[in-house]
């Protein structure tokens, strides 16, 4: 009777508070104020449709499992937090929908934050169907968390989060002493949309954790997720805590991987890595203790060393907490990896990390290497791991010899989109054929799509400009992805020209036009540019103090490009200083090209690329490429700077393919690159120039420098500032003066 009694009085409470829940339409800040303060279980605060700008949000309340207190909009997608917006939650059973972050930043480090202060932490609180879309402070140097998760039992779902642009995690479980730490937290069904490259460390999608509290278990559940080209760095997700599941996660053309960073008795399994054979795409990185890999699908994937599609570290003997753990006991399982380019074991192996794996077992796996080469690479001693039950696409030499079957395979695509070999006797080599690719419709806000791309260059209207008409004006009067078509003859600038959109400027077939710029200072790209320049003369000759001919302004975001095809710019000489395109402190481009292009008579650099002086890895540039370019009494063809040791993003790239330097060169260099980490110098010519310099500080840059010839000019100087080994770049088929 007694128990009867209780039920049927939870019964009551329940239909009475059911009875009593309000929706509050709220209009605006002071409305909602209100409307939280007065806010009981099962009641919805309702914000009207529209623009909230600067609306700095505090939901707070103890609702029930049953009849939680709810925030939301009052229709899904149409209430925009813009401008300096943020959301703190603190409190139990609260529901969060509907609402779109957009057009803004953060005032503070968070976005959304699951604790209204250190104090009041939000538990069995649900974030579902929120868009934070492009929501980037503009200097990505400026440190924010669009989603901090704190407290306990807390899930984030089918929600849509896109274009972070500057540093930080794009979502966190903050796991701090006196904080609970068993959080056991929910991250499903969400869409991770494009992340570019940050340029530095602190571009994750994912961190589960940090160092600090490593060594105890959150049990947060990271799964169904769509991961799509989440380029920030090379940790994709980076797990920094124990007893953590990352289960059926689509994650395509990538750059970096999953990383089990810190902590210990991990389950990553179920998992899809479609990498495209985009560079540096990546899959499962493996350090510490008792971590469990199994029944992952990776196809394609182009990343080596850390980056490979199956990384296994060396760790460090009696590693502090902070640095890499020895692999021990874990077991890499029945995972399909396929197409790609490197399975990489003990990797990292140095005098600091010297421990390789042990106890560790990597069974019943199905392995083909790119182009028919063997993924297998190995850093330092692999007898800690025990061999058995694998296959490998046959290659002539493989490494692993012991328990790696070499076997003829033929694959077939399967229903879910998956390849798979064709003998039955292998149906349980691999990944299992019950694998279900997450879908598009499966994740994120349903009623959700991003606004259409920025247009790309030439995209929109022809203008076509006579000799003479102002460049300014035809510049202020486009539109994105516009091009601006020069008439034979000249034009003049006297001021820099503002670009803030993609913008072609380029000659007229069979044109030749010059356009005379008398400060020498052409284009300013502010926030939202990006510049083609094609078949035109600049003329800067005139110029009678330093400048920069295309100037980045600070804040510009998001990532920018230019190109330069078919430009000739020729500078004062010693006159003044002109540099060609200077990018500054806390940008960063996507690419930077000079194709087919001539320089001449300017005493600065044609890309000038050293305004980040922070050691903490940042570079200005993903790629920078020339070809086919030549270059006569300039200072520095480019300089090019990444400070720092950190080991955690891609580049820079460079590139530098059939151009010509003569009589170039200052302070030691006709071109220095220094912390890049993929460098490709082939088939260019140096005269009566100072020698290009590549400077060496982390990782293990990529440095191949073939074919040049160098006339009464030095050959290459590299230097290794951090590593003490031999020097690491391959020079081949160069001639200094007629002499290999």
């Amino acid at each position: 009777m007694l128990l009867r009694a209780v039920l049927m009085g939870a019964i009551c409470v329940f239909a009475m508070e059911a009875a009593e829940a309000r929706e509050i339409l709220v209009a605006d800040q002071t409305e909602y104020k209100a409307a939280v303060k007065s806010a009981k279980p099962g009641d919805s605060i309702v914000l009207r449709d529209g623009e909230w700008r600067d609306a700095q949000l505090v939901f707070t309340g103890t609702g029930t499992a049953e009849a939680p207190i709810t925030l939301t909009a009052q229709t899904k997608g149409k209430v925009l937090l813009t401008g300096a917006s943020n959301l703190r939650l603190g409190g139990r059973h609260l529901l969060v929908s509907g609402l779109v972050f957009k057009r803004g930043a953060s005032p503070t480090r968070e976005v959304i934050s699951f604790r209204r202060d250190s104090k009041m932490l939000a538990s069995n609180t649900r974030i579902t169907e929120v868009v934070i879309d492009g929501f980037s402070k503009p200097d990505r140097r400026s440190e924010d968390i669009w989603v901090a998760i704190y407290g306990t039992d807390n899930r984030v779902d089918h929600s849509h989060f896109e274009g972070k642009t500057n540093s930080g995690v794009t979502l966190a479980v903050i796991r701090k002493p006196g904080d609970p730490l068993d959080n056991r937290h929910r991250i499903d069904h969400n869409y991770f949309g494009p992340r570019p490259p940050l340029g530095s460390n602190g571009g994750e999608t994912i961190r589960i954790g940090t160092s600090e509290e490593s060594l105890s278990d959150s049990h947060t559940v990271v799964e169904r997720n769509i991961f799509d080209r989440t380029s920030g760095e090379v940790e994709i997700v980076s797990v920094k805590s124990g007893g953590n599941i990352l289960r059926e996660n689509l994650v395509l053309s990538s750059q970096g991987a999953f990383v089990l960073r810190h902590g210990n008795g991990n389950l990553v399994e179920r998992n899809i890595f479609l990498g495209n054979h985009v560079p540096d795409s990546g899959g499962i990185r493996v350090i510490n203790r008792d971590q469990v890999i199994r029944f992952n699908y990776l196809e394609g994937l182009a990343g080596k060393d850390f980056k490979s599609a199956l990384t296994v570290m060396n760790g460090v003997p009696n590693s502090v907490i902070n640095r890499y753990h020895q692999v021990s006991n874990a077991l890499i399982e029945r995972n399909s990896i396929l197409d790609s380019a490197r399975i990489t074991l003990a990797a990292g192996a140095d005098a600091e990390r010297s421990a390789p794996p042990v106890e560790s077992q990597f069974k019943g796996n199905l392995v083909s290497g790119a182009k028919n080469t063997d993924p297998f690479r190995a850093g330092d001693d692999i007898g800690g791991i025990t061999f058995s039950g694998n296959v490998e696409a046959a290659v002539a030499q493989p490494l692993v010899t012991r328990g790696v079957e070499q076997r003829e395979l033929q694959f077939e695509r399967a229903a879910n989109g998956l390849l798979y070999p064709t003998d039955p006797a292998l149906a349980k080599v691999g990944a299992p054929r019950d694998l279900v690719p997450v879908k598009r419709e499966e994740v994120g806000a349903s009623w959700y799509r991003p606004d259409a791309a920025e247009a790309d260059f030439g995209s929109g209207r022809t203008v076509e400009l006579a000799a003479g008409a102002s460049l300014a004006d035809a510049v202020g009067a486009s539109r994105a992805g516009d091009r601006l078509a020069l008439a034979g003859g000249a034009y003049e600038v006297v001021s820099p020209v503002v670009v803030r959109h993609r913008l072609t400027i380029a000659g007229q077939a069979g044109a030749a036009p010059v356009v005379h710029v008398a400060s020498g200072a052409f284009v300013r790209i502010e926030a939202g540019g990006g510049l083609r320049l094609a078949d035109l003369t600049l003329d800067a000759r005139g110029a009678s103090a330093d400048a920069a001919l295309i100037a980045v302004a600070p804040e510009v975001a998001p990532n920018y490009e230019i190109e330069m095809k078919g430009v000739s710019v020729r500078g004062p000489g010693k006159a003044a200083r002109l540099d060609g395109i200077v990018m500054a402190p806390g940008t960063f481009a996507n690419a930077i090209e000079l194709l087919g292009s001539s320089f001449s008579d300017m005493s600065g650099a044609v890309v000038l690329g050293t305004g980040e002086q922070e050691p903490k890895g940042w570079y200005p540039v993903e790629r920078l490429e020339i070809g086919g370019s030549s270059f006569a009494r300039v200072g520095l063809v480019a300089d090019l700077l990444r400070k720092g040791t950190d080991e955690s993003t891609f580049g820079p790239y460079f590139s530098m393919t059939g151009s010509n330097v003569s009589n170039s060169g200052a302070g030691g260099a006709s071109l220095r690159l220094t912390g890049v980490q993929h460098s490709e110098i082939l088939g260019n010519s140096f005269e009566k120039s100072a020698p290009l310099v590549v400077v060496h500080t982390v990782g293990k840059p990529h440095t191949r420098i073939s074919g040049n010839a160098f006339r009464a000019t030095p050959a290459p100087r590299i230097e290794e500032l951090v590593y003490k080994g031999p020097l690491r770049a391959i020079l081949a088929g160069n001639l200094t003066d007629g002499r290999p």
